[in-house]
C-alpha cells in the first residue's frame, strides 16, 4: 500500500499528511468518478423518464446498494445525508416519536464528539429528558461498570462513538448494545461510526445497533455526502424531518402522502455525484481489503506510539489496548496549536485543539488548549512517523532546552 493512487501527494511531494481523522485524501478513482458522472450521466434522479435520468438514477441506487453491502445492511435501510452530523441531527428530531412514555433518559459517553452530544442536549431540553454519561477511566477507556449501572428501565436512547476521534479508543459498542437490549428491547441504540468505518470491518447485523451514521469524506470519498443506516422496522415508524421533492408520493392542498422508505427521508435534490463517488471509495477500500487496511494501520500506529513515547517532554493520551489509528499528545509546556503550527514548517499536517470534544478535555483536565492529534491511514509510512518524531524532538529542544 502506497501513495501512488492519491494525486495530492504527487502534487505535494514533501507532504506528510497525518490528519486523517479530520478527512482522508481521495484516490484518483474517486476523483475521476465525480468528473465522469458530470460529463456522462448528469441529470436529476427518479423524476425523469428520459435515458440520461434513468442512467443517473441507476448509478445513485447502485451506490446505495454498495453502501448497504459494505456494512451488511439492506439497501432500503440506507439513507443518504450530508454526513454524520446531519444523520444524528435527523435522528434527534425523529426518534422521539417512537420512545416509550416511561423512558426519559438519554445515555451518551464522556468522549462524544459535539455532533453526538449537542443534538441530544437539544432533544433533552425540548422534551424534558435527562442526559447521562458513561464515564471515561484514567486509562482512556469507558467504565463498563458505570455503563451497566446507567442503563436502566428509564433509558430511551444510547448514542455512542464506535471510535473516539480524540483518544483513538475503540469502544465495545456491541457489548454495550447487548447490555441495553437485554435490559429493554425498546432502548434505541445509535452508533457514530465516523472514525471506525474506513478502518475496520463494520457489520450492523452482528453489532446489533438500531441506527449507525458515518461520513463519506472520512473514508476516501467526497465532502458533502454521508450515510444513515436504520433498521427497516424502525424507519417505518418514524416521521420525515424534511419535506418536499421526491420524498412525497402525493399532495393535495390539505394533505400529503409520503414516499416509500428510504426515499421519504431524502427530501430535495440529492448529492448524486457524491453518492456515486462514495460507492467508488468503498470499492477502492474493498479492493485493498478492510482487514489488510486494519492490520497495516495497527502496525503503523504502534510504531508511532513507540517513536513518540521516546520524544522528550511527551505526554500521550492513548488507551492501553484497542487503539485505532488516532494518537493524541502534548509536549510539555508547548500549547497544542503552537506544536501544529511549527510542524507545518516541516510540511507535516496534524490537528490541534479540543477536536470538538470540549467536555472530554475538561474531564481529562487537559489545559494546553487541547491536544495535538496525529491520525493515520494506510497510505502513511514509517518514514512519515520518523519525520514527525524528528520534528517534535527539534520543537521540544527549541522550547524546553534553552
Amino acid at each position: 500500500m502506497n501513495k501512488k493512487d492519491f494525486p495530492i501527494f504527487k502534487n505535494n511531494p514533501e507532504l506528510v499528511y497525518l490528519d486523517n481523522a479530520s478527512t482522508t485524501q481521495k484516490p484518483k478513482q474517486v476523483i475521476n468518478s465525480v468528473k465522469e458522472f458530470y460529463e456522462t450521466s448528469n441529470a436529476n434522479i427518479h423524476r425523469g423518464i428520459y435515458d440520461l435520468s434513468v442512467k443517473a438514477t441507476k448509478k445513485y441506487e447502485n451506490a446505495r446498494k454498495e453502501v448497504a453491502k459494505f456494512i451488511n445492511a439492506n439497501h432500503k435501510e440506507i439513507i443518504f445525508t450530508s454526513g454524520t452530523t446531519e444523520s444524528i441531527n435527523f435522528l434527534s428530531y425523529t426518534v422521539d416519536s417512537i420512545i416509550k412514555k416511561e423512558k426519559n433518559e438519554i445515555l451518551l459517553t464522556e468522549m462524544e464528539h459535539h455532533s453526538n452530544l449537542v443534538p441530544w442536549q437539544q432533544l433533552a431540553k425540548r422534551k424534558g429528558m435527562k442526559l447521562r454519561f458513561i464515564k471515561v477511566k484514567r486509562n482512556f477507556t469507558l467504565d463498563m461498570e458505570d455503563a451497566k449501572n446507567k442503563i436502566t428501565d428509564k433509558t430511551a436512547i444510547i448514542s455512542l462513538a464506535h471510535v473516539s476521534n480524540t483518544l483513538g479508543t475503540i469502544n465495545p459498542v456491541k457489548e454495550i448494545i447487548g447490555i441495553a437490549k437485554k435490559k429493554s428491547k425498546d432502548i434505541i441504540t445509535i452508533v457514530d461510526a465516523a472514525q471506525g468505518v474506513g478502518h475496520m470491518k463494520i457489520n450492523v447485523r452482528s453489532m446489533g445497533c438500531d441506527f449507525l451514521a458515518f461520513s463519506g469524506h472520512k473514508i476516501y470519498g467526497p465532502f458533502g455526502v454521508g450515510v444513515l443506516y436504520g433498521k427497516k422496522e424502525l424507519l417505518a415508524r418514524i416521521l420525515p424531518f424534511q419535506f418536499g421533492g421526491d420524498m412525497i408520493k402525493s399532495v393535495s392542498f390539505e394533505n400529503a402522502e409520503w414516499n416509500a422508505i428510504p426515499e421519504r427521508f431524502e427530501a430535495g435534490t440529492q448529492n448524486v455525484a457524491g453518492a456515486v463517488a462514495l460507492a467508488e471509495a468503498i470499492k477502492y477500500i474493498e479492493k485493498i481489503g478492510i482487514e489488510k487496511i486494519n492490520n497495516y494501520e495497527e502496525q503503523i500506529t504502534m510504531y508511532a506510539l513507540d517513536k513518540l513515547s521516546n520524544v522528550k517532554g511527551m505526554e500521550l493520551y492513548s488507551p492501553p489496548y484497542k487503539i485505532s489509528s488516532i494518537i493524541s499528545f502534548n509536549l510539555k509546556g508547548i500549547p497544542s496549536h503552537d506544536v501544529a503550527s511549527l510542524l507545518d514548517d516541516y510540511k507535516i499536517c496534524i490537528r490541534a485543539g479540543h477536536h470538538c470534544t470540549m467536555p472530554l478535555m475538561k474531564t481529562l483536565k487537559i489545559k494546553q488548549n487541547g491536544t495535538a492529534r496525529a491520525s493515520f491511514s494506510f497510505y502513511n509510512t514509517k518514514e512519515d512517523v520518523d519525520k514527525l518524531a524528528e520534528a517534535l524532538n527539534k520543537i521540544n529542544k527549541r522550547f524546553n532546552e534553552k
